[in-house]
């Protein structure tokens, strides 16, 4: 699950797409590279997001998974990319 796109279902931010960068029990942390930076993301429980079947590319999702560094404007310009390819 981690490093696929997420949109939110409920709260403030509904319908914003992130980016699942960690998981832990009933939670998962979001990031946008913008307002929620990798630095502090976004904790949202798994049932308050819709998961897309679509995944970073390939060399940015391995550095998340290996937790190497990632920059806020790498994530920021993947999720750009997804919304207009949608």
């Amino acid at each position: 699950m981690i490093g696929k796109f997420a949109t939110s279902k409920a709260g403030h931010d509904k319908a914003q797409v992130y980016v699942i960068i960690a998981m832990e029990d009933d939670f998962v942390y979001l990031c946008d590279g913008r307002l929620k930076p990798l630095g502090k993301p976004k904790k949202k429980r798994k049932k308050h997001i819709q998961i897309v079947n679509t995944t970073v590319e390939q060399d940015l999702y391995n550095r998340i998974l290996n937790k190497e560094t990632v920059r806020d404007e790498e994530i920021k310009y993947a999720i750009r990319k997804y919304i207009e390819a949608r």
